[in-house]
């Protein structure tokens, strides 16, 4: 079984999954601020890693992701040792987009996704970046800094995406909410703004 690590409170009513984006582990400072924050707040924060970034904490040595079966494998996993009840999952980047495609079927209470891969750098959207968000069930929150290479302001204004799904705007923020010096923001203000975000949609849940 996956590795849980755990904040906030045991006996919480809700509980929030988070998986990790492609290129950083669990405990990287963006996952760390927000379970901590949001265990806080007074919600139980799991995290976990995919089979391929748990490898490279034992060896050392990078490798890309697991192809998306066992990416879907390990989240459904996840989700049956935590029960559905109560429970949002999402997580950041690719973790949050993993999430997102298997949030219907696994009849979870939420869906948070921390700055959506809506496309690669430079690409159009592919089918499973998108096309599922059209018809999405599981009420959504996803953070999105408005200059995300990975999906901006400008270009998510032109996709079709259902009802279900909230968008909070992170300002000048970047993949990782991180705003440029010009803009008087810090990337912290930015981080505690998708928290609090966060809060107010699973409150309002």
């Amino acid at each position: 079984m996956t590795d849980l690590l755990f904040d906030g409170p045991a006996d919480a009513a809700t509980t929030i999954a988070l998986a990790h984006g492609a290129g950083a582990p669990m405990d990287s400072e963006f996952m760390q601020v927000f379970a901590e924050r949001l265990g806080a707040d007074g919600f139980r924060v799991v995290r976990f890693e995919f089979p391929y970034m748990a490898e490279r904490r034992e060896t050392g040595k990078k490798k890309p992701p697991n192809r998306l079966p066992v990416l879907l494998e390990t989240w459904q996993a996840v989700i049956d040792e935590l029960g559905a009840k109560n429970l949002i999952i999402g997580g950041k980047s690719m973790g949050g987009r993993m999430a997102s495609l298997i949030a219907d079927e696994a009849g979870v209470k939420g869906l948070v996704c921390l700055g959506y891969p809506f496309h690669a750098p430079g690409k159009e959207p592919g089918p499973n970046r998108l096309e599922h968000l059209e018809n999405l069930r599981t009420p959504a929150l996803i953070c999105q800094g408005t200059r995300d290479a990975l999906g901006n302001a400008d270009e998510v204004a032109g996709y079709r995406l259902c009802a279900a799904i909230r968008l909070h705007w992170l300002e000048d923020g970047d993949h990782g909410f991180k705003p440029r010096k010009k803009s008087g923001l810090s990337e912290d203000e930015n981080w505690q703004s998708a928290v609090t975000a966060i809060k107010k949609f699973v409150i309002g849940l």
